[in-house]
């Protein structure tokens, strides 16, 4: 696995390298040798330290964010978050393989539009990321272990560009445009 590091306003040292590529090494199980790993090392005013751990390989997405007061620690719970998100992984791969076809998705019901206040905002970020044609299901899984509210995918039933998002109620919407 290759794995870079970066530091926001402090060095990373030698010895956070190494036990951060110790750890990160235990999941190679996983992943082959061509995975990439992105360790972002942050220190906070208050002392808090930051870890993210961000692991691609050929597309397929698995992040984790840790703070604590020692940075060992938060470096402990990332690996051990995207842990568990490789376990959910594995185990919806095993359902989808080994259980028959899925139900088709349900009808998403209109709602009333709600009002909101307007408030003025800006745009403050643009993030560009290559889109993957996946099955909607794929996407939902893709969604579920970045632990984002929405995901943008193109459709590769139907060629579109979609958004799928959280509802409120904890179930998955699906923007699909007309053409």
């Amino acid at each position: 696995m290759i794995i870079k590091y970066y530091g926001r306003f402090m060095d990373v040292t030698d010895s956070l390298k190494s036990y951060a590529e110790k750890k990160i090494s235990k999941l190679d199980w996983f992943f082959g040798p061509e995975a990439e790993a992105q360790v972002k090392f942050a220190l906070e005013k208050g002392g808090r330290n930051i870890a993210e751990i961000t692991i691609n390989q050929r597309g397929l997405l698995f992040r984790a964010e840790e703070s604590s007061t020692d940075m060992y620690a938060s470096i402990d719970s990332a690996v051990d978050k995207i842990s568990g998100q490789i376990r959910r992984h594995r185990t919806k791969l095993d359902k989808k393989y080994r259980s028959p076809a899925p139900n088709p998705a349900p009808e998403f019901i209109e709602q009333e539009p709600v009002q909101i206040e307007e408030v003025e905002r800006k745009l403050v970020r643009v993030k560009r990321f290559p889109v993957k044609p996946m099955s909607v299901e794929d996407a939902i899984t893709q969604l579920e272990q970045l632990g984002h509210s929405f995901y943008m995918f193109d459709n590769a039933e139907n060629g579109k560009v979609c958004v799928l998002y959280v509802r409120r109620d904890g179930d998955y919407g699906l923007l699909e445009p007309e053409k």
